[in-house]
């Protein structure tokens, strides 16, 4: 598999994205934030949906080039809007992971005629303390061009100790290979988090949502699920399944997740 690197070129900006699968379902996925550029994984992300791509014609977008320093969750997601609404006829089901589900979030918000429906995994309402601490963290290791210890707290806090130790010396290993330009892309979209607060705006999400959380989320900590169960209380379309044992990165580490995802969206409306 080679996997065709596409690009959407806007007056402002300029974003990369790539297809897979045929289906009649048009299934954008938004990745969480990350230190090089998903572009460079396309046939390995692709062939983790290989079992979608029957039914959907899957869409993963990167953020844009030449980020602007200052640049929240919501100019993400309003970039990426743009983008998908000139790379994607239609109406689409929409799912984001980690940051890539706050920007989600907006989108569903913001554009309730693109999409229909709605998944998030492992995506905060609000950027809370214990969240905003890690943030924090990663930023000063990338600031201190530490890029091993940013690569291994990262893999700690995202996944599960079993899996983070099979990884480790990958981990390390690429923590060799940052750019400067990649640091500094990584420091923008860490600091993107801040002042993010969907409370006012979780009520006009109004399409079928499902929301996908792990209770051992140490990027998220304790109180997200607590957050996400009163923001979403006596909303009938949102539902919630929390997984155990699999970390932040449920979306890599859970067998069932695809699975899961892919049900929600060929259910009817």
């Amino acid at each position: 598999m080679s996997i065709e690197i596409k690009k959407i070129s806007t007056p402002d900006f300029e974003m990369e994205y790539f297809t897979t699968g045929s289906g009649k379902t048009n299934l954008v996925i938004l990745p969480g934030i990350s230190v090089k550029s998903v572009m460079l994984s396309a046939d390995a992300i692709a062939a983790q949906y290989e079992d979608m791509c029957g039914d959907f014609t899957l869409y993963f977008f990167d953020r844009r080039k030449d980020m602007p320093e200052d640049y929240s969750v919501y100019d993400m997601a309003r970039d990426t809007a743009i983008a998908i609404k000139a790379a994607v006829p239609g109406e689409i089901c929409l799912f984001g992971a980690s940051q890539g589900g706050m920007m989600a979030a907006v989108i569903a918000a913001e554009n309730p005629g693109l999409v229909s429906k709605l998944a998030l995994g492992s995506s905060p309402f609000t950027v809370n303390p214990h969240t905003r601490s890690v943030a924090v963290k990663w930023i000063e290791h990338a600031e201190n061009g530490d890029f091993e210890k940013l690569y291994l707290d990262f893999g700690e806090k995202l996944y599960p100790r079993e899996v983070f130790e099979m990884y480790r010396e990958f981990l390390t290993d690429q923590s060799k290979t940052v750019t400067a330009d990649e640091a500094k892309r990584f420091i923008t979209l860490a600091r993107g988090l801040e002042g993010y607060d969907m409370r006012k705006l979780a009520g006009k999400i109004k399409c079928p949502s499902l929301l996908l959380l792990a209770d051992d989320d140490a990027v998220l900590g304790k109180e997200h699920i607590n957050e996400a169960k009163a923001l979403t209380e006596g909303r009938s379309n949102f539902e919630m399944f929390i997984y155990s044992g699999y970390g932040h990165a449920a979306f890599d580490t859970a067998p069932d997740y695809r699975l899961r995802l892919k049900e929600f969206f060929d259910r009817s409306i």
